[in-house]
Parts: structure tokens; sequence; C-alpha cells
């Protein structure tokens, strides 16, 4: 089975997100074969978008919470609707030993997604981390742990060799 996980910005701007749906798509059917799976910890902005492209394509994501309250934080903290919906949407859902949320619980969460998945699609700018487990952090794990990293931004040429 392939797994596809995805890291990237919180903050999406929204002349970009129609793009990054767009290239999510197009990149994400590049890696479909039958039996595939998504895989995020569901944040707001890339993970969110990476979801309902998977949606899109009929196919099925599990999800990664830092901390058993990392839903209540996202209810708080205004993005109920889309986090609860693509929430129970998930065909798995596994919570990190955290019992609040923080950067060493996100990234805790991103790295026991990336023990999962083949594909990392990583909405990025490029730029390094400003605190940890932030996107540039997520890459360097992953291509540590040699996991094929597909970075998806503005500018990025599509073609192979990324």
């Amino acid at each position: 089975m392939r797994v596809i996980g995805v890291t990237g910005h919180v903050d999406v701007p929204e002349e970009t997100a129609s793009w990054v749906v767009e290239t999510l798509t197009a990149r994400l059917q590049e890696f479909v074969v039958p039996g595939w799976l998504g895989i995020t910890c569901l944040a707001k902005g890339a993970d969110q978008l990476f979801a309902k492209v998977v949606l899109g394509l009929q196919g099925r994501y599990d999800v990664v919470l830092p901390a058993r309250d990392y839903k209540q934080r996202m209810i708080e903290d205004g993005d109920a609707e889309p986090f609860c919906d693509l929430l129970d949407r998930a065909s798995g859902i596994a919570t990190m030993p955290f019992e609040t949320s923080s950067r060493t619980a996100y990234l805790a969460a991103s790295e026991a997604m990336l023990e999962r998945c083949d594909v990392l699609l990583a909405v990025w700018d490029g730029r390094p981390s400003r605190r940890v487990g932030d996107t540039a952090d997520v890459v360097d794990k992953a291509r540590r742990r040699r996991v094929e990293v597909v970075r998806v931004w503005p500018g990025i040429p599509a073609a192979p060799g990324r």
C-alpha cells in the first residue's frame, strides 16, 4: 500500500490556496494506486487542504493528533467546523501520548506520520523553521529517514526531479 503524508504551512494565503489544491490534486494522482492512503496531522492550512483533496480523489486518510487537547484547541482557535468535519471523515485516528499541545507534541505527531509514509508532500516556501516542529524540521526529518519529499509551492516546477 502506498502511504502519502503531508506537511506544510498553517498560513496558506487565500490567493495561494486554490493553486495548492490544484497542485496537490495533480501530485497525488501520480501516487494513487489501489489501496493508497493519505496521512495528516490535520493542522489548519496545508494539512486540511490535503485531506480535502484526498476525499476529492475518493481516497481515505488517517490522522495523527499531537495531543489529547488538540481537538478542543482547534475549536477554541475558531477552526471547529472544517477540523471536526475532516476528523469525522478520517479512516483512522491516532493520538500522541501528550495531554496538551506543544511544539514537542507537534513534532512527535509529524515523526509518527513519517514512520508510516513513503512519500511526503511538503507545502512549503523553502524557508527554515522558526520553531521546533515547523515545516522545514519535518522535511529535514523525512529526508534523513529517506522518505521521498515532493515540494509544492508556487514557482516550484511540477516536473519530476523535485
